[in-house]
């Protein structure tokens, strides 16, 4: 206090208006020490330079609030303000001394308040700007220069976003330019006053310049858009524009034509479709076109039946009586009309002349003779009879020992062939042929499959209906094949209480008994099987499993999104039964199998119907209880549990496609000058195009043309077909269309049964036999695949299971070893010669990478016996087509010779 009123009375004195700090240093230091207004520094810190602990930062005015710059610097003498070139008034400093602990150093602290009118006094010339000035007994140091700026948002945006309507799927930019502030605004958008977060919603993206971008307009996006700037000073709102996303109108496919509305002779029929495939919104354009079409139709007359003459009466029989008959075929009814009325046979007594006495009145009395020959026969038949129920009880008696664990190695072998590998090398023409161990105490193996303690009661299992047990716990094999009545176990099947919604269709359906040996059930002409490979079943049980298809109309399968259906569902069963092993079911997918452009999930229906998310392809645990093995037709899922399975797939963007099968059929015979082709598009799996087929054969369709395999895309364009070039003087097109359409959902949900076109075209003479045109299939204008179509109607009279329909002459069930091409003795060795590592890879690794199996190591080595799966898996793969001889070069590939195959020990490994 004594220093500021020395300072100030020293300036009133010499009346100084504008001082200088430097000057008043001076003056103070030659005045003495009683007057002087600078800290005396210890004589050990008196040749330090201050140096700064807090400098002045940047800082905005916001309103009339001023704002306060702090610097603090030590050690010094003296701190004062300068701002933009001038000294700040030294009233204006607050000063704050202090002693920093740690090195004694005194410690200054300088602060002062900028005002919105200090600073307007330069608003427009230049920034406004602060800096301290340090001293010390040595010199000065001078702090970063602060700016001081008055903070302020505008009202009036530069650029405001503006409505649009847009179709569905169309990308919108909307666009605004935040009012000009400082400092600069800040931007977001907001969707009915909710904040839009491109970071949860990737269909939205924000530009550096603010502009808000619809990157595929959905329905959802329709709705109020507002730009929102703001920064420290205020919050601006703009107009809000309004996006309405619209959708066009489409057609839906054409109704089957209806019937003719004459009952005889020439009439009309019609059929319709609406605009629903979609349903125009939000001011969409309706469909173009007609909604309903008319054909002219001639009906043929119905024709009543009419009887042929009676025929002669016949002799008089034994009975005393005779008879006589008629037919309904002067005419034979046709087309709807009535049946012939009244009775088609007639008896009469015969008069007493007629009727042979001998036979019909008198009794045949039996001599002795006959007696005695009777009597002799019945003694015969009794003595065989009870020969052969003695016979059958030594047998049962002598088999009652058999122990399930224990089978003939005969057994084991059956089937294998030996066979040369490799002509040019003899030495390797023996590889895998080895003749079975006989040393070891077996029993013959025939017929009877039991369970080990011979348990009458029921199977082993766990959690779960079952079906009931086996008769006496046994079934009977006959060559490994399992022979019963399929409807009969279809039908005991469904009186289960968790199987009352399979489907009783015994076509589709394989069953058979099975135990340790393992087995293959298969449903022909589907490309569906089960392989329970050896030891899967433990050893003493013997299970009754089944292998179904399930209809999909049967199903709810629940598919969201742009989900889709990639493969049958499938059913084996029956659920909970314990195995050792996991068992192999094959089926058919019709997707592109790459997995960059699909995430596709396997799917399980559990005890109450729902159905789970149990595996996501290409990321696949080996811990977990299933695995699939991905083909380019074919999906090879392991399971631990039986159950039933459907591949359903997600499309990640527009390139994913599935595969269709265009199949063509017509009439086998036309009488008529119209001639209708069905085309239909059904997904590209064996077992729908069976149904397909049945479903023909039984409306007596024909095939005119061989199935061709189309890619459909996700692109949410619908299939298109038209036919062209057609011969114009002999035949036309009864289509009033140039095109028709299937729905894309329709066909991409995968749930649709029979989904086909009829074109219906009109020869101008019932002479004209011979058709030749050009099928055109396509989704986008300019990318398609064009049929030529070229056969007569009258000659080609294939029917439809004669050349396509290629049933599997295969027995549906094998049990046993003639279930396998690799005997059970033989894989038992190749197992204990690879399972054990070798230091040179020559183990079951090396036999993965040479059946091309080397993505799935992970799978195989968290396996007891990794050889094991992977013969399990060969066997899946190669059943129909497969070559042991092929086996065994991979064998002799890996450097395993006839002596080392079985008989190598782990050091020479």
């Amino acid at each position: 206090v004594k220093q500021r009123q020395a300072q100030k009375e020293v300036l009133k004195a010499f009346s100084i208006s504008t001082w200088h700090p430097s000057k008043i240093y001076a003056f103070f230091i030659l005045q003495g020490s009683e007057h002087t207004a600078t800290a005396t520094l210890p004589a050990a810190f008196s040749d330090l330079l201050p140096h700064f602990l807090v400098e002045p930062e940047d800082e905005y005015i916001v309103k009339n609030k001023p704002v306060t710059l702090t610097c603090r610097s030590t050690p010094a003498t003296q701190i004062y303000f300068k701002c933009n070139g001038e000294w700040v008034h030294q009233d204006d400093h607050l000063i704050e001394r202090t002693v920093d602990p740690a090195t004694a150093l005194p410690v200054m602290q300088v602060t002062i308040d900028i005002t919105r009118q200090q600073v307007e006094k330069i608003f427009g010339l230049d920034e406004y700007w602060c800096q301290c000035v340090a001293w010390s007994t040595t010199g000065t140091q001078k702090s970063q220069k602060a700016y001081i700026r008055i903070a302020y948002l505008r009202k009036n945006f530069e650029e405001e976003p503006q409505g649009k309507e847009v179709a569905l799927d169309q990308e919108v930019l909307l666009r605004c330019h935040p009012p000009e502030g400082v400092p600069q605004a800040e931007v977001e958008w907001q969707r009915n006053e909710d904040v839009i977060d491109p970071a949860s919603d990737p269909n939205f993206f924000i530009t550096t310049d603010h502009n808000l971008v619809i990157k595929n307009a959905r329905l959802a996006d329709t709705g109020n858009y507002t730009c929102v700037a703001k920064n420290i000073v205020a919050r601006r709102k703009s107009t809000s524009a309004t996006v309405l996303v619209y959708v066009n109108g489409g057609w839906s496919t054409w109704t089957t034509w209806s019937s003719c509305s004459a009952v005889c002779g020439r009439g009309w029929q019609k059929r319709s479709r609406s605009c629903t495939n979609p349903t125009p919104l939000n001011g969409g354009t309706s469909c173009e076109g007609q909604n309903v079409q008319k054909s002219a139709c001639v009906a043929t007359c119905p024709v009543d039946g009419g009887w042929s003459e009676w025929s002669k009466w016949s002799a008089c029989g034994a009975d005393c009586s005779m008879w006589r008959t008629r037919e309904c075929t002067q005419p034979s009814p046709g087309t709807g009309g009535k049946e012939c009325q009244g009775l088609d046979l007639q008896s009469l007594n015969c008069t007493s002349e007629q009727c042979p006495q001998s036979e019909c009145t008198t009794t045949h009395i039996l001599g002795a003779e006959d007696v005695a020959l009777y009597v002799g026969m019945v003694a015969v038949a009794l003595c065989l009879t009870l020969l052969l129920i003695v016979v059958v009880l030594v047998y049962r008696r002598k088999k009652e020992g058999l122990d399930a664990d224990v089978a003939d190695s005969s057994i084991l072998t059956t089937g294998f062939q030996p066979m040369g590998i490799k002509p040019s090398k003899p030495e390797n023409s023996h590889l895998l042929t080895i003749q079975p161990d006989l040393t070891t105490t077996t029993t013959s193996y025939q017929g009877t499959l039991r369970s080990r303690h011979d348990a009458p009661g029921k199977f082993s299992m766990t959690n779960g209906p079952l079906l009931d047990p086996l008769p006496n716990g046994s079934h009977t094999l006959h060559n490994g094949k399992l022979n019963s009545d399929p409807a009969e176990f279809v039908s005991r099947l469904s009186t289960q209480t968790y199987f009352k919604t399979l489907p009783r269709d015994v076509a589709n359906t394989s069953y058979g008994t099975f135990n340790f040996l393992g087995g293959r059930l298969t449903i022909p002409s589907t490309g569906i099987s089960l392989l329970i490979p050896p030891e899967a079943i433990p050893r003493g049980k013997i299970y009754e499993i089944y292998l179904t298809v399930q209809r999909k109309e049967d199903l709810r399968l629940p598919l969201a999104g742009c989900q889709t259906l990639l493969s049958p569902v499938v059913s084996c069963g029956p659920p909970g039964v314990v195995l050792s092993r996991p068992v192999i079911l094959s089926m058919d997918h019709c997707f592109d199998a790459c997995l960059d452009n699909w995430a596709v999930r396997l799917k399980k229906q559990n005890y109450e119907g729902v159905w789970e998310d149990i595996l996501l392809m290409g990321e696949e645990l080996v811990s977990e209880p299933y695995y699939c093995q991905l083909e380019a037709e074919t999906c090879r899922l392991f399971s631990e549990q039986l159950g039933t399975f459907a591949l359903v797939g997600e499309s990640l963007h527009m390139g994913a496609a599935k595969r269709l099968r265009l199949v063509l059929f017509s009439d086998a015979y036309c009488s008529t000058l119209e001639y209708n082709i069905r085309v239909y598009c059904m997904d590209d799996t064996q077992d729908v195009f069976k149904e397909v087929m049945q479903m023909e054969r039984q409306l007596g369709g024909r095939l005119i043309d061989e199935p061709h395999v189309l890619l459909f895309k996700d692109s949410y364009h619908n299939l298109r077909l038209s036919i062209h070039d057609m011969p114009q003087a002999h035949w036309r097109s009864k289509l009033l269309a140039g095109y028709q359409e299937i729905p894309f959902y329709h066909i991409w949900n995968g749930s649709q049964r029979y989904l086909h076109c009829t074109f219906t075209l009109e020869r101008l003479s019932l002479s004209t036999c011979e058709l030749t045109c050009q099928l055109c299939v396509w989704q986008v204008e300019g990318e398609g695949q064009s049929f030529s179509l070229d056969f007569n109607i009258a000659k080609d009279t294939r029917a439809v299971d004669s050349e396509f329909l290629l049933m599997d002459s295969n027995a549906t069930a094998l049990a046993g070893p003639s279930a396998f091409q690799i005997p059970y003795l033989i894989r038992q060795k190749i197992c204990s010669s690879l399972d054990a590592p070798c230091p040179n890879g020559a183990d079951w690794r090396m036999l993965a990478q040479r059946l091309k199996l080397e993505r799935h190591m992970s799978f195989f080595a968290s396996k007891a016996s990794p050889t094991s799966v992977i013969l399990d898996l060969w066997e899946a793969q190669h059943f129909h087509s497969g070559n042991i001889n092929q086996l065994a070069t991979v064998m002799a590939d890996i450097g395993k010779q006839e002596a080392m195959i079985f008989l190598v020990s782990d050091g020479e490994c």
